[in-house]
Order: structure tokens, then C-alpha cells, then sequence
């Protein structure tokens, strides 16, 4: 039989090959940890390998990434569909072993991580939802949802801001069945030049009882009767989130490199990973571990126990409360309810019929008041804006310290909102959304692309998109932010121009399942636009044309979104008065557009047709749909102090400049 110590060198052994193997990687952190991972899956961590989606399974959370292996050595150690030769293929092309964890890409690997500090606000998102989802549908004696959250964490989070930010929140919302596991091994890359408390020497345990945490200070990581000792305590803890604060050695077990910055972030070298062997006592060659550690460490036996016993639970559920079961069903795989559609369609011919002029932020809201009684798995929240990103419905009821809810107040933590949703989205049984002015998306930017990179489902309210909102001025006033959301791989950006094209913007947004979903909306009213029911149902496309040149064929095409789109339709008037015939395109999502059919495209932008693009942003995204020989009416540079009207007037936003630039065009 193995001894533990053996369970946790089979780690250490397996990281440094392949990393050596791969010529790149970081072996250190692995190797400092291999104890804490050994105990924490072989002990408490509740999982089936057989199941890797197992709904009340355990979350784990490799926050600091870049220890990628000791994650792939475990999967692959505890019996997950992760073989050896994956982990001969480290970091190579088409590999499930990339150099950070990528979710969907090795079974067990709950969300990507790597820049630091958003994997430990994931792992916030899933302790939430886990809260959320237990309030709303455990009953007594049937607790079907009751699972922990763990996360491992190193200085680099700890030394990025937005560990601050959903720390902070997880403390106030008191959230027990988080557990993080802090790696205090005193190294990070800057190691080489010099002591790393030359540049971080924040008392951890201060900090975080200053959050509302439990702290387990002066652990020693490479105990592992301490570390049981440890998660024992942090499990009992209901109230309260824990951190445990471990000491290691990075890189332990290597002669010469441990406790070094060189073990960080570079292979070991082959001589001193046969060293390590040596010192270790490892004596299988690399890539091969005994026969007799596997069977220590294989982990389907137990967790196929843990999934039984819980179905048989949940049988009984099903018996007593046969509504709830089914709804859970549905929730936990990610469908929307069978009526969605229907609802969702029956809403826009509503909303046509109403004919409102307002702005679209509260065409939005308006929205969500229709849909949110059927889609109990909406959880809203905004960064403290939500009386101006107007999120909050009557069906909204806050998400306090105790019990439910289904909005969350996040306060002013743009970037640990969107990593907290990213968080909610990966446990499944929830759809987040969160609201904040378009500028401070910005903030967020690193969670935006990380929701694109695993393409889970989390919507952006982002409000005040343009000089629309005013006096607040150019640091308020989104100028760029609306084109680099698009150029945003596997982001859906809609800027609606009215509350027909809005309503059809979130419901495209919910039933997008494969990725993100940003709403640009405006702070101002903008007039109600009617359309044929062929062009509702062309909205979803992305873009159409709204209003076609009469008679003889269109001698000039405007694109225009959100707030510009009356003002096309104006010029369009004014031209067609003058005997110029104009096509007025409105293109509430380049990115749905840019996925039709090249017919369809062609159809609505036809070659050889000059065009003039409008939108109160950067002009240089619209280059690609104008070409060269086009023009675009945007805005190249920042924004000024003053009143809307004054500011759309004043950057060229008027029908008279409108038609002359497409005379000019002509």
C-alpha cells in the first residue's frame, strides 16, 4: 500500500516531466501544493470522475493557473479521461492539456484560469449559486444541492486587485461553503531580483478577517494531518467563508531549486529533476507511476458512491416534490423553458404595438419585467449603478447574508462582478446579468474576454453608450468601448436603436448559450421606429434593412446604430426630397450580421453601393463594411462636458451634416 507521501510525489514527479518534456511550464507551484491537492481529493473533495458534470459534485478552482499540472496530474492521478499521453502532450498543439487550465477542454477543469485573481472570484461565483440554488430548491430532509467550493490561490492573486473585490463580497454575503487554500510559498517571478517582500508585505490574515473571513493562519503545507486538520475546521464553518492560510516550499523536493524563483515559471533542467528523483526516492522512470499508487489514488469507486447515494435522494425529491425536480433538471442542463420562444416573440409584437419612445436602458428594464416571471434562473445585479443601468425588476429581491434572493448588489467592483457571473454561469443553474455604465467595462475587460474564451452564457447591461449621457463628460463618455467589445472573440455586442430592437437584443442574449453578451444601451429617449413583420423577424439577424430607397434602386447605404438610427432615417427623408435615393441599414449586432450568409449580407449591403457609416464612437471599426471609398460620422476623439443635444450637434451628429457627407460620397 502507498504511503501518502508517495501520493503526493506521484504529483511532483508527473509535473516536472512534463514540463521538462514541454521545455516551458512552472514546476514549483505543483510541487509545493502536491500535499494540499493529495489531501484535499483523496479526503474531502467530493467528485466523480466517471461524471465530471455531476450536479452536486464539489467545484475546485486552480485560481493561480499557471500550476497547471499539479491540476492535470490529479485529474489524471484520481481517474478522469485525462491519459498519460495528454500529459506527454503539456502544452503542445490540440492538446487537453494547455499551459493554463481552459474549461471544456480537459474533463474536470471547471473554469480557465490563469490571469490571476479571476479564478478565485469563479470560485466565488460558484459558492453564490450553490447558496442560490440550495435556498430555492432544498427542502427539508432533501438537501439536493449542498456542495463546497474550493479554490487554491497563490501571491499573484492575492496581489491582484479584483481578489479584493470579490473577497470582499464573498465576506459580506457570508458565504461558509467556500473554502480557498492560500499557497504563502514567498516566491513569484520577480523572485530572481530580489526578496518578494520588497514589493508585497500585506498581512493576509488581517486583511481577510477584515473581510468577514475565518482564517486558519500558519499551516504547514507539507503536513498533512495539519492540512486535514484544517479543511475539517474550514467545513464546519457555515457562516462565514475560509481562508487557510498554508506555507510551502516551492518546489519542494528539488536540491537545488526549491524555494528559488527559478523553480516558478521554467523547467527544473534534467539534471536536477534526476536529482529530485533521488531526493524524493522516486525511482520509476518519467511518465510512469506504480501500479499500486494509482489504486491509492483512483477516485471512481468512492465518487460513484457519492453520485449514488445522491441520486437516491433525489429520487425521493422527485416522489415528494415532482414540479421542483423537473425544474432542477432543466436548470442544471442549461435549457430554457420549452415556452421560451413563443414568449419571447409574443413580447416583441407587444412591444411593437406599444409604439414607446424612451431610452433603451428603460426599454431594457421593461424587458426584463416581461421576461424575468418565466426565467426564475435570471440572477441581476449591477456595480452600484442600478438606478441608472435601471437592472432591478419587481420580481428583484436582493441576495443578502442569509438565505436567497436573485440580485445582487456588488457594489463598486466592476471587474469582481463580471468574474463573480463567469462564476455563476460555469455552476449552471443560473443565467447572470450585471449592469454598469459602457466606460467602466473597461475595468472588466480581462472577465469579459475570459467569458468569451470558455463561452458561457453572462449577459452585460452596459448603459450610457455614448456622449448621450452628457455633463458627466469624457470620462464618462464610452467613445471606443463599444468597437473593442466587438473585436472581442465570441462577444455579441447589440446596440438596439429603439425598445423592439432592445427586447429582441435580450432575448437573443438568453438563449445564446456559447458565449457572452454585451448590451449597449442609451441613457436618452430615442424615438419608437415601425417596421413590417418580415423586419421584426429580420432583426435577429443582426442587421436589415430598415427602410429601402423608393422607387429606383438605393444610390448610397446608411449603417447606423442605437441612438443614430433616427438621425439616418431623417436624412434619408431630406435626401430623398432632393431626388437621392437612400438605403437606411440599421445593424443593432455586427456580430450576428457578421455570421449570416454571404447572400443574406450581400442582400442588405450591396456591392458597388457607396456607404456611410453613423455611430457616436471610433470611426475605424466601421472601415471594414464602408471600405476606403466610404465615409463613417463617428467620433475620433474624446468626449466634452455638456449637454446631450449640444454634444451630438457639436461632433457632427445632425441631419445636415449627415446628408452632406453623403453627397459627398456621391
Amino acid at each position: 500500500m502507498s504511503s501518502r507521501a508517495e501520493l503526493a510525489n506521484a504529483i511532483r514527479a508527473l509535473a516536472m516531466d512534463a514540463v521538462q518534456q514541454a521545455k516551458s511550464g512552472h514546476p514549483g507551484m505543483p510541487m509545493g501544493m502536491a500535499e494540499i491537492a493529495e489531501v484535499l481529493w483523496n479526503d474531502h473533495l467530493r467528485y466523480n470522475p466517471a461524471n465530471p458534470a455531476w450536479p452536486n459534485r464539489d467545484r475546485f478552482v486552480l485560481s493561480n493557473g499557471h500550476g497547471s499540472m499539479l491540476l492535470y496530474s490529479v485529474l489524471h492521478l484520481a481517474g478522469y479521461d485525462l491519459p498519460l499521453a495528454e500529459l506527454k502532450r503539456f502544452r503542445q498543439m490540440h492538446s487537453k492539456t494547455p499551459g493554463h487550465p481552459e474549461y471544456s477542454c480537459a474533463p474536470g477543469v471547471e473554469t480557465t484560469t490563469g490571469p490571476l485573481g479571476q479564478g478565485i472570484g469563479n470560485a466565488v461565483g460558484m459558492a453564490l449559486a450553490e447558496r442560490l440554488l440550495a435556498a430555492e430548491f432544498n427542502r427539508p430532509g432533501f438537501d439536493i444541492v449542498d456542495h463546497h467550493t474550493y479554490a487554491f490561490l497563490g501571491d499573484g492573486c492575492m496581489m491582484e486587485g479584483v481578489s479584493h473585490e470579490v473577497c470582499a463580497l464573498a465576506g459580506t454575503l457570508g458565504l461558509g461553503k467556500l473554502i480557498a487554500i492560500y499557497d504563502d510559498n514567498g516566491i513569484s517571478i520577480d523572485s530572481g531580483k530580489g526578496e518578494m517582500r520588497q514589493w508585497y508585505t500585506d498581512d493576509v490574515k488581517r486583511r481577510f478577517e477584515a473581510y468577514g473571513w475565518q482564517v486558519i493562519p500558519h499551516v504547514d503545507g507539507h503536513d498533512v494531518a495539519a492540512i486535514g486538520r484544517a479543511i475539517k475546521k474550514a467545513k464546519r464553518e457555515k457562516s462565514r467563508p475560509t481562508l487557510i492560510c498554508a506555507k510551502t516550499i516551492i518546489a519542494k523536493g528539488a536540491p537545488s531549486k526549491a524555494n528559488t524563483g527559478a523553480a516558478h515559471g521554467e523547467p527544473l533542467g534534467e539534471k536536477e529533476v534526476a536529482a529530485t528523483r533521488e531526493a524524493l526516492g522516486w525511482a520509476p522512470p518519467p511518465f510512469e507511476v506504480p501500479p499500486a499508487v494509482y489504486e491509492a489514488w483512483d477516485g471512481r469507486k468512492r465518487g460513484a458512491s457519492a453520485e449514488r447515494r445522491w441520486k437516491r435522494l433525489f429520487a425521493g425529491y422527485e416522489k415528494q416534490y415532482p414540479t421542483e425536480a423537473a425544474e432542477f433538471r432543466r436548470r442544471s442542463t442549461g435549457e430554457l423553458p420549452a415556452d421560451f420562444a413563443a414568449r419571447a416573440n409574443a413580447l416583441v409584437s407587444e412591444t411593437d404595438a406599444k409604439a414607446e419612445t424612451v431610452a433603451t436602458r428603460k426599454a431594457s428594464q421593461n424587458a426584463l419585467e416581461a421576461l424575468a416571471p418565466f426565467l426564475p434562473e435570471l440572477i441581476g445585479g449591477s456595480a452600484d449603478l442600478t438606478v441608472s443601468n435601471l437592472t432591478m425588476t419587481n420580481a428583484s429581491r436582493a441576495v443578502g447574508h442569509e438565505g436567497g434572493g436573485n440580485y445582487v448588489f456588488y457594489g463598486v467592483r466592476e471587474f469582481g462582478m463580471c468574474a463573480i457571473m463567469n462564476g455563476l454561469a460555469l455552476h449552471r443553474g443560473v443565467i447572470p446579468y450585471g449592469g454598469t455604465f459602457l466606460v467602466f467595462s473597461d475595468y472588466a475587460r480581462s472577465a469579459l474576454r475570459m467569458a468569451a474564451l470558455m463561452g458561457v452564457r453572462v449577459i452585460y447591461v452596459f448603459t450610457h453608450d455614448s456622449i448621450g449621457l452628457g455633463e458627466d463628460g469624457p470620462t464618462h463618455q464610452p467613445v471606443e468601448q463599444a468597437a473593442t467589445l466587438r473585436l472581442i472573440p465570441n462577444m455579441h455586442v447589440w446596440r438596439p436603436c429603439d425598445t423592439v430592437e432592445t427586447v429582441v437584443a435580450w432575448s437573443a442574449a438568453i438563449e445564446r448559450a456559447a458565449g457572452p453578451t454585451s448590451l449597449l444601451l442609451t441613457r436618452q429617449s430615442v424615438p419608437f421606429i415601425k417596421r413590417t413583420p418580415e423586419q421584426l423577424d429580420l432583426i435577429r439577424r443582426g442587421g436589415y434593412v430598415l427602410s429601402d430607397a423608393g422607387g429606383a434602386a438605393a444610390r448610397c447605404v446608411i449603417i447606423a446604430t442605437g441612438s443614430e438610427v433616427a438621425l439616418a432615417l431623417q436624412a434619408q427623408q431630406q435626401l430623398a426630397s432632393e431626388g437621392i435615393g437612400v438605403r437606411v441599414v440599421s445593424m443593432p449586432s455586427t456580430s450576428v450580421f457578421d455570421n449570416q450568409d454571404e447572400g443574406y449580407r450581400e442582400s442588405v449591403l450591396p456591392r458597388g453601393v457607396p456607404r456611410i457609416a453613423v455611430e457616436a464612437g471610433v470611426p475605424d471599426y466601421w472601415r471594414k463594411y464602408v471600405g476606403l471609398e466610404g465615409a463613417v460620422i463617428g467620433i475620433g476623439r474624446f468626449g466634452e462636458s455638456a449637454p446631450a443635444g449640444e454634444l451630438f450637434r457639436h461632433f457632427g451628429f445632425t441631419l445636415e451634416n449627415v446628408v452632406a457627407v453623403v453627397k459627398a460620397a456621391l
